[in-house]
C-alpha cells in the first residue's frame, strides 16, 4: 500500500503517466509490458514516418520501432518513450536486450533538467539480427546541449526513449527487455 502510494505520488509529480500504466522497475522486465508513446519529428515540421508495434518471436515478446528517418525539413528522428519510476542514486545504468537491422540506435533520457522538447541525454548502440544484451552506464550519456548538466544523475531521470536518429535511413529495431543495474 505504501509503495503504491509512493508510486502514485511520483507519477502525479511527473504529470504525464495516467493511472494504471506500467512503469519500469529496477528488475529486468519485458519491454512489451511497458506503456510506450510514439513520437516523430513531425511535431516540429520534419517528414520522418514510423510506427511502433508489439511482436513475439520464438516466445520472446518485444516492442518494435520501424520507419523511414528523414533529415529533410530539419527533421531526423522517430522514437518510442516510456516513463520510469524515480530511481535510487546508486543505479549504475540501463540494461537492454535488443536486435535490429545493423543500424546504430540511441537511448534518450529525459530528466528534471530537460525542460525543452529538444533536450535529452543520448547514448548509442549497435544492432544486429540476433538478440544481444547492451549495458549503458550513465557515464555513456551525453547532453544534447550546453544548457544541461554534463552528467546524468539517476534520481533525476523521468523517461527512457528508444530512438532512430540523425541520418536518412530505414529504421527497424526491437527491444525485448529493459532494466537497471
Amino acid at each position: 500500500m505504501i509503495r503504491n502510494t509512493l508510486i502514485a505520488i511520483a507519477l502525479a509529480v511527473l504529470g504525464t503517466v495516467s493511472h494504471g500504466e506500467t512503469v519500469m522497475t529496477r528488475n529486468l522486465q519485458a519491454a512489451a509490458d511497458l506503456s510506450w508513446t510514439y513520437l516523430a519529428d513531425n511535431v516540429m515540421g520534419g517528414v520522418s514516418k514510423g510506427q511502433s508495434s508489439m511482436g513475439e518471436d520464438g516466445g520472446q515478446s518485444f516492442v518494435r520501432l520501424s520507419g523511414d528517418v528523414s533529415t529533410e525539413n530539419r527533421g531526423g528522428f522517430i522514437q518510442i518513450r516510456t516513463m520510469i519510476d524515480p530511481l535510487e542514486p546508486d543505479i549504475q545504468g540501463l540494461v537492454l536486450k535488443v536486435r535490429g537491422n545493423g543500424e546504430r540506435y540511441f537511448i534518450h533520457l529525459r530528466t528534471r533538467a530537460t525542460r525543452l522538447p529538444w533536450q535529452y541525454y543520448q547514448a548509442g548502440f549497435e544492432t544486429g539480427p540476433e538478440w544481444r544484451e547492451i549495458r549503458l552506464p550513465w557515464s555513456a550519456f551525453e547532453p544534447s546541449g550546453r544548457l544541461l548538466p554534463g552528467r546524468v544523475a539517476a534520481e533525476t531521470i523521468k523517461s527512457v526513449g528508444l530512438v532512430a536518429f540523425g541520418k536518412d535511413h530505414l529504421a527497424d529495431v526491437s527491444l525485448a527487455e529493459i532494466g537497471l543495474y
